[in-house]
């Protein structure tokens, strides 16, 4: 119907009802936003405009001014066509160089859309405060095309909530004012093609009161001691903080929930008035009395209702909850095993069900659901983090969330998991770590524990006592999307690297994890995650990633396994199943998802292991198994997967196991197992005393102590492939000339898993580039990003090139990706190295394909994915620290020779597992004679068990090795080099200097 006409219905429609219902003639005329007649234009900032965004290239709509017959409004609509796999929209952003706009004096926004009756939610989002359109506060909404033809859309303002999914500068104020306005957006459904046509967006109606006032409370559960009163603190407040123009009542009255009135509390009723004139922000506080009956018992609810005059009433009733007191569970004093037997018993179904039941904060929005279904734990995925994004936020959060259980009837904490896996990675300014694969270069176990140690300090000061590292895999294909998460491809060289347990949970029995700078650690992915066959992937266009591992058993038990009986003997408290599938040679089951592997995970992990943790699911894994989801549920739990991340399904997952439970389909005894393991880290964790973050560690996050462990893990994670002339270290005298890629970007060079699931190019936290860090180091310097300034008058080059970031199959070679430098990088490389001496440095995931170019280059660095310290990086180029890493996987010649791992028959790489050049140490003289010496020396340490002496004895050999060897790396020479680094690491110092002696004689 067209707009004119509805205007008159609307007149005629007022004329005929009573005075009091025709109070809209009271509101002001409506204020036109757009009207799609072409008098705001297709731009974007700082201009006023219209513009189109999305998640990739395909992902924008078109958008474009249409004539139209049956426009709402005028002549022409806004109409666009779709086709969004990820996500995509469009914006109209006010001019940044105007003042912002008034829209406080409305009841909210309407708009007509021509629906096309597809049922999907379209959302609009309106931009509130900050300096511009783009740097503004987020508010949203949504509204279902479940019609067809032209229908107006009304949305009051008080139906927008805070976007917590994203903020372009981390959020304001959290209170839609209304008064400084930027503009709105519409976020197109996904996964639907489709069109639209959109007219005439105003603001309408009189923003009366009860629309921009509001009553809350300041919590939603307030736990208070047996006996003690509760302080309920109610607050008005409005948008745009104004005064209150009306009086605001607020009647209440104690009602209902599981305490008995008289008994357990005495009953409390009134009204509070809030005179009209209040300021925004007035506080009155209500007592509930809570009464002692000296009877143990579990925790007992007080509902507080409240009924609001005026305003807007709070969205939960809040409630007052007696604590559990007197029960054993609660005695600290007693042994665990006591206190979990004693609380088990006392469960019901439904709330063992909650405790194996993990959701993403995400996902239960405000916290109502903790309590609903009984949760045991709460996760955040790559990047779901609080806004801001600052530790005391993070902590604030976690401690909501910490309170909701507490409405519980035994009040079992939530355990709260993060994947920290090289530092704090999802907290903006924590100290980053490098990834595995360069804490593996270091080949140093002391350094490897402090920095877990400072990754579980920074974690625990934010409330967070869970921590889904260390990666256990064995890395061998470096095809693969994760395998810079693998400290590398030999399975002793990740068994050494587990130190990083103790650092992350202290000692093996668990004593200190209450402590408050531990954390539970996770052992993953059990098992064989790093053995995946190339092309074996059924998920999407991943090529590697969650395929299918086929093994022998001694393979499996020699390469795979080995890593997670040293975790369980380190007291690891979690292990997390693999994604991929297990196909043992000759046991003729095939390859099995390995969550359904009953064999692996109960008889091979928890029986002849005597792993006595609990076993946590990867992120929706048990959707991967086969059959309808009661078969998912069954077959998992009955695997032995003790609780389930079922990050979005949480309300499905519990109600299915309860079901599967009842039918008989899952044993009571397997859930009390499972159920008995969660509550045993959780009373060893102490968050039944300690619940809440304990934030006193909070000063040290980012710390210049904590940077400095991060600083000396980048330094000896450097590996020195080649030093042509004695190029590195560089000295301070020369200029400088540096230009690549991974120069000056943080974000490359923290990778994957760093803010962000995938990570980020560009700068997205506090730390050190590579530049900068030479800079600091004091050298002269000039920089160049794409070799495009002038390349005469310098003495050195230092190119910094590799890849971009990426995590897991998205990652994987062959899904977008290669070990090919990009051209660019090539391009920087060829022009400097042609130009003056030069070092290359390759900031990667994985080792990239170098050969055609290694005779220009003088100088080549592996430096992996160093992390935020960059100023480490700087300390081996200006010889402040000597190059000492050494390689943690083989470097290979081509794509083709992959896989290639160390003890393969056929072994020909660019680079042998192992290599590692140095600086500031001069390599022994004296040849085979030399080398007698040292193995003779080697096997009397091996018989005196003194294995600091071996490792020294051996690591002269091998520098004695590649100074002969220089850049003539043949099969003959890689084969036995490599093995000899292997031995090392199983402490058969002897055979070690043997095979480095055979390397030698080959050289």
């Amino acid at each position: 119907m067209p707009r004119t006409a509805l205007l008159v219905s609307t007149a005629l429609l007022a004329a005929l009802v009573p005075l009091s219902a025709a109070s809209a003639a009271a509101d002001p005329p409506p204020t036109p936003v757009d009207r799609f007649e072409g008098e705001v234009p297709f731009a974007s900032q700082p201009a006023e405009g219209i513009f189109t965004w999305g998640g990739d290239s395909d992902d924008p709509p078109t958008l474009r001014f249409a004539d139209r017959a049956d426009a709402p409004e005028g002549a022409k609509v806004l109409s666009g066509t779709y086709d969004i796999s990820g996500y995509g929209g469009f914006t109209h952003d006010f001019a940044a160089t105007e003042p912002a706009h008034d829209w406080s004096a409305h009841k909210g926004i309407r708009f007509w859309w021509d629906g096309q009756d597809n049922g999907k939610k379209t959302a609009f989002e309106i931009k509130d405060g900050g300096a511009d359109g783009e740097a503004s506060e987020l508010w949203t909404t949504s509204f279902t095309d479940d019609f067809s033809g032209w229908k107006q859309i009304e949305i009051p303002f008080t139906d927008f909530v805070y976007r917590t999914d994203y903020q372009p500068v981390g959020g304001i104020d959290h209170v839609l004012g209304l008064t400084q306005m930027w503009g709105y957006a519409v976020t197109l459904p996904v996964g639907v093609k489709g069109q639209f046509a959109m007219d005439d967006v105003e603001l309408y109606g009189k923003a009366d009161q009860a629309l921009r006032a509001s009553v809350s409370t300041d919590a939603a559960v307030y736990p208070v001691r047996e006996g003690g009163t509760a302080s309920v603190k109610v607050t008005v407040a409005t948008t745009g903080s104004a005064p209150i123009d009306d009086p605001v009542t607020v009647t209440y009255e104690t009602a209902g929930g599981t305490a008995e009135s008289g008994k357990d509390y005495r009953p409390v009723s009134g009204t509070l008035t809030f005179p009209a004139g209040t300021a925004s922000g007035a506080t009155r506080t209500i007592k509930v009395p809570t009464l002692k009956d000296r009877s143990a018992e579990p925790a007992e609810t007080i509902p507080l209702k409240l009924t609001v005059s005026g305003a807007k009433a709070p969205a939960e009733t809040p409630q007052v909850v007696v604590d559990a007191h007197g029960l054993p569970y609660l005695n600290s004093k007693l042994p665990v095993r006591k206190r979990v037997a004693d609380l088990l018993s006392r469960m019901s179904l439904a709330e063992k069900a909650g405790q194996m039941t993990q959701a993403e904060r995400g996902a239960v929005g405000n916290g109502g659901d903790i309590a609903a279904y009984d949760l045991g734990s709460l996760l955040s995925g790559g990047g779901s983090t609080p806004t801001p994004n600052t530790p005391a936020a993070w902590a604030k959060m976690i401690d909501g969330f910490q309170l909701r259980a507490q409405a519980t009837r035994f009040q079992i904490p939530l355990i709260y998991g993060v994947d920290a896996v090289h530092g704090h990675n999802n907290l903006a300014g924590a100290t980053i770590m490098p990834h595995n694969i360069g804490i593996g270069a270091t080949r140093d176990p002391q350094l490897t524990e402090r920095t877990g140690a400072v990754t579980a300090a920074e974690v625990r000061a934010t409330g967070i006592p869970w921590d889904f590292a260390p990666c256990l895999c064995v890395s061998r294909d470096e095809r693969w999307g994760r395998s810079y998460e693998s400290f590398g491809e030999d399975p002793a060289l990740v068994k050494s690297m587990e130190t990083v347990i103790q650092g992350l949970q202290g000692r093996a029995d668990g004593r200190d994890l209450k402590d408050d700078d531990k954390v539970l650690a996770t052992a993953k992915h059990f098992v064989g995650d790093g053995g995946t066959a190339y092309g074996s992937s059924t998920t999407g266009t991943y090529t590697v990633d969650q395929g299918v591992t086929t093994v022998t058993r001694q393979q499996l038990e020699a390469i795979h396994l080995a890593p997670f009986q040293t975790a369980v003997d380190r007291g690891i408290g979690t292990v997390m199943p693999s994604y991929s599938s297990l196909d043992i040679v000759g046991d003729g089951q095939g390859p099995v998802k390995m969550h359904a592997r009953a064999d692996m995970i109960n008889g091979v992990l928890k029986d002849r292991m005597g792993f006595k943790g609990f076993v946590i699911s990867d992120w929706n894994a048990i959707d991967q198994l086969p059959g309808d989801y009661p078969a998912h549920v069954r077959t998992a739990v009955n695997a032995g997967v003790d609780m389930m991340m079922v990050p979005y399904s949480y309300q499905d997952f519990t109600a299915t196991l309860t079901a599967e439970v009842k039918a008989g389909r899952v044993g009571e005894k397997r859930v009390d197992d499972a159920v008995s393991r969660i509550l045993t880290q959780k009373f060893e964790l102490g968050l039944f005393e300690h619940p809440y973050a304990d934030t006193s560690g909070a000063s040290k996050i980012g710390s210049t102590a904590h940077r400095a462990v991060a600083r000396q893990a980048a330094a000896e994670s450097q590996v020195l492939l080649k030093n042509s002339g004695n190029v590195l270290p560089l000295r301070k005298s020369q200029k400088v000339y540096v230009a690549g890629s991974n120069a000056d970007d943080l974000g490359n060079q923290t990778g994957g898993w760093t803010i962000t699931w995938q990570g980020q190019s560009g700068t997205h936290t506090t730390g050190t580039t590579i530049l900068q860090g030479m800079r600091n180091a004091g050298g002269d310097v000039t920089y160049s990003k794409d070799a495009s300034a002038p390349t005469s008058g310098y003495d050195v080059g230092v190119v910094v090139v590799g890849e971009t970031p990426y995590a897991e199959g998205v990652g994987d070679v062959g899904n977008g990706n290669d070990l090919a430098l990009s051209a660019a990088d090539q391009a920087a490389v060829d022009k400097v190295c042609a130009a003056m001496k030069c070092a290359v440095l390759i900031v990667s995931g994985r080792p990239q394909l170098i050969g055609d170019r290694l005779g220009g280059i003088d100088a080549l660095v592996a430096s992996w994915l160093p992390g935020t310290e960059g100023d480490g990086v700087a300390d081996v180029l200006y010889g402040r620290r000597a190059f000492t890493g050494q390689l943690p996987v083989t470097w290979p010649k081509s794509e083709a020779q992959l896989p290639i791992n160390v003890g393969d028959a056929a072994y020909d790489p660019q680079y042998p597992y192992g290599w590692g050049l140095t600086t500031l140490t001069k390599a022994p003289k004296g040849g085979e004679a030399t080398l007698r010496a040292l193995g003779r020396a080697a096997r009397a340490a091996d018989r005196a068990g003194a294995a600091s002496a071996g490792r020294r004895l051996v690591g002269e050999a091998r520098l004695l090795v590649q100074a002969k060897v220089g850049q003539s790396i043949t099969a003959a020479v890689s084969k036995p080099f490599a093995d000899a680094d292997h031995l090392l690491l199983t402490g058969k110092y002897g055979a070690a200097v043997e095979k480095l002696t055979e390397a030698y004689r080959a050289a």
